[in-house]
């Protein structure tokens, strides 16, 4: 009877401390969903933006306008064109907001590059 008085509150306590790690873990899971998030909306961006320089006359404004509609903001598109190509690179940097994981890792630079065949207007 002695054994059982002793063994009350076990669990809370192994529950007390093992409690922060595994709130660190999910935070630390939530802000990598958060960044792979950016990174599919930048890939995104800099795909629209590609196909349309590829087909407009500008094809900076035209990539431009196309990236800024996928509505990851502030974006910074750069555009390039060589031999009958154009190059869209898109470059997002994700906030990391998450409650304590963003104050150790600090924010991400996400990009993605494009290049497509420039097709005639």
């Amino acid at each position: 009877m002695l054994s059982v008085r002793r063994d009350r509150g076990q669990a809370t306590v192994e529950f007390a401390l093992a409690l922060p790690l595994v709130a660190l873990l999910v935070l630390g899971v939530v802000q990598l969903v958060v960044v792979a998030r950016d990174q599919l909306a930048v890939e995104l961006a800099a795909r629209e933006g590609a196909r349309a320089a590829a087909v407009a006359a500008a094809p900076e404004s035209a990539a431009s306008t196309a990236a800024e509609r996928v509505g990851l903001a502030p974006i910074d598109v750069s555009v390039s064109e060589s031999d009958g190509h154009v190059t869209v690179t898109v470059r997002h940097r994700s906030a990391t907001d998450v409650p304590l994981i963003g104050l150790a890792i600090g924010d991400v630079e996400v990009a993605a590059t494009v290049t497509m065949r420039r097709e005639p207007p």
